[in-house]
């Protein structure tokens, strides 16, 4: 009886005690890494995350260097070719689905504010880059230009392990963000964060 008693004594201990530790954290989580703002955007830690309907992109804290890299287009281009530009690189495939399903909001988010000082940069990595022009067709892609990395190695530079992933850059080759999975790239979200990045290209200009 008296083992019973002890063993029933420390389960309800063990009970109480997972039962402070979780209020606890569930506290501290509300105040500190969920506090919603009408943007969408939450605090976590010292990075920002960006709700794009369902979907997270991590924006940085401060933005990370990146190494250089090049891909190929109808020229051959590298990441300081855009330099001065914001840039939504996305990297793709026309076998991926969750790729075909966000493509035509990148398409529509490149035709209201790509121009000379942004561009939506679709990467594919497709072993044959005449797969891309049938795909875009398909799709009634319109103003997405055409950019293949045939041996990915972007992806592993970038450390992107798998497709689409994306990520944002500033005019000096900076990453601000980036996320995996598909988004709803022309919401009301991804503009705040196109036009905040390119606000902070004017700043910079006029200082």
């Amino acid at each position: 009886m008296k083992n019973s008693f002890k063993i029933v004594a420390w389960v309800a201990v063990a009970l109480v005690s997972v039962i402070v530790i979780a209020t606890a954290l569930f506290f501290y989580q509300r105040n500190n890494a969920s506090k919603g703002r009408p943007d969408g955007i939450v605090n976590v830690a010292t990075d920002i995350a960006v709700d794009i309907e369902g979907q997270r992109f991590t924006r940085w804290h401060t933005p990370r260097e990146l190494p250089l890299f090049s891909f190929d287009d109808a020229t051959g281009k590298t990441l300081t070719d855009f330099r001065g530009r914001v840039v939504l690189l996305n990297i793709w495939a026309t076998w991926c689905p969750p790729c075909r399903e966000e493509m035509p909001s990148l398409d529509r988010l490149n035709a209201k504010l790509g121009g000379p000082t942004f561009e939506v940069v679709a990467l594919s990595i497709n072993r044959d880059p005449a797969l891309v022009e049938p795909f875009y067709q398909e799709f009634g892609v319109q103003t997405l230009h055409g950019y293949f990395d045939t041996s990915a190695k972007v992806s592993n530079i970038l450390r992107a392990p798998g497709v689409p992933a994306t990520l944002l850059i500033d005019q000096e080759g900076r990453e601000i963000g980036r996320t995996f999975g598909p988004a709803a790239w022309d919401s009301p979200q991804v503009e705040t964060l196109v036009e905040s990045a390119l606000l902070s290209v004017f700043d910079q200009d006029s200082k």
